[in-house]
């Protein structure tokens, strides 16, 4: 935290986690007097165990609803176009989104435009509304962006090629996040891996963050350590009920804390990347983690001491660096052991394309909060050595 700053730390959204909690859902909409909704739904999900049971909760407590599940990995839009269509079309007077990152940026999206007009590029930016949207109710279907309680949605502008944020402190979380594990039981090992490391990486970059505070300490400290230490057996068997929950908590936590904080170097090569490639973001995470992580050391090596205790280290009688540089091998044997690729060339990343990629990433506002000041020719060369 730098000296003389004034930090906000703001969750409005409400929590229902646990075995069975998807039970929940029907009671908070038939609770808050909503008839008609609208589900906006990952298409993996649609036909499947967890969607069928909310949709027969929800008919046989007499809540009308329509569906969306027009939603792209990457959300675009487009996408955010068809969903507004669609809750137009039917008079909704709330949002259920269940799915992962995607799904859930879509319906927040469209329920902000729903009652502030317009299009999602219109309110680029920080609090750029000023209609409250839609209620929602979010389930995630990833153990991984925390965007159940975030303030932010990510949207492709299709006619740029960009990555736009939206954020609102007070607007833009959901009115509550149902967490259960059965729904997350079946999504694909690639999507857990990928969803698992993006969460990490918000703990990560949020706890090295220059807003990094008290508060958010406590949350990513804690968020670190459920989630280094569940995700190999989650990933392992996604049906694994306890580590499942686990790591629904720990992205939770670390999404409560990059909300105030903001994130890094890593999440400014991987909205730059993904902004150029069909890439998931998760993965471009992953991707960029270990030469970033390497690059911030010198900026925090007392903050790395820290990580590499929360993942399991054992860094007693360790002096600072010490023990710091473990966490970087801490983070480069999680990578391995989940198989995620180190190399930009890997995921379809092109070396002509790095100095346009530097250049976005110097342009976005994640680095500002990033420990260690990066120029575009730094961004570059970190590039270059992860490429």
């Amino acid at each position: 935290m730098l000296s003389g700053d004034i930090v906000s730390f703001h969750c409005p959204t409400r929590l229902h986690f646990g075995h069975g909690a998807l039970a929940a859902v029907t009671r908070i909409v038939t609770g808050a007097g909503w008839s008609r909704v609208m589900m906006v739904v990952d298409p993996a999900l649609v036909g499947g165990v967890a969607y069928k049971r909310l949709i027969d909760d929800l008919s046989r407590a007499g809540v009308e609803f329509c569906e969306f599940s027009g939603v792209d990995p990457e959300p675009k839009d487009i996408n955010v176009d068809g969903a507004l269509d669609v809750l137009n079309a039917a008079g909704a007077d709330a949002v259920i989104a269940i799915g992962g990152g995607s799904a859930i940026d879509v319906a927040k999206a469209a329920a902000i435009v729903a009652t502030n007009g317009g299009c999602i590029a219109d309110y680029e930016g920080v609090d750029a509304f000023d209609v409250a949207p839609l209620p929602l109710i979010v389930i995630p279907s990833t153990a991984g962006t925390g965007s159940e309680v975030s303030g932010a949605a990510v949207i492709t502008d299709t006619s740029r090629n960009v990555k736009m944020a939206i954020r609102h402190a007070r607007f833009g979380p959901a009115a509550h996040a149902v967490l259960d594990p059965k729904v997350v039981a079946t999504v694909p090992g690639h999507v857990a891996v990928h969803a698992g490391v993006d969460a990490f990486v918000h703990a990560f970059e949020s706890y090295l963050s220059k807003l990094a505070n008290p508060f958010t300490d406590a949350w990513n400290l804690r968020a670190m350590r459920v989630l280094s230490g569940n995700i190999r057996p989650y990933v392992a068997n996604r049906e694994n009920a306890d580590a499942a929950l686990n790591m629904l908590c720990g992205a939770s936590m670390a999404a409560m804390s990059f909300g105030t904080t903001g994130t890094g170097n890593v999440h400014c090569m991987a909205m730059a990347i993904g902004g150029l490639y069909p890439v998931p973001h998760g993965l471009a995470n992953a991707a960029c983690l270990p030469h970033v992580a390497r690059f911030n050391f010198i900026a925090a090596p007392g903050r790395y001491a820290q990580v590499a205790e929360a993942m399991g280290e054992d860094v007693r009688g360790c002096d600072e660096l010490t023990a710091g540089r473990r966490a970087i091998s801490a983070i480069e044997a999680l990578c391995d052991d989940l198989g995620v690729p180190s190399r930009l060339r890997d995921i379809g990343v092109e070396k002509a394309a790095l100095p346009e990629i530097a250049e976005r990433c110097h342009a976005l506002n994640y680095n500002r909060w990033n420990p260690r000041h990066t120029t575009q020719q730094e961004f570059l060369n970190l590039l270059q050595t992860a490429y």
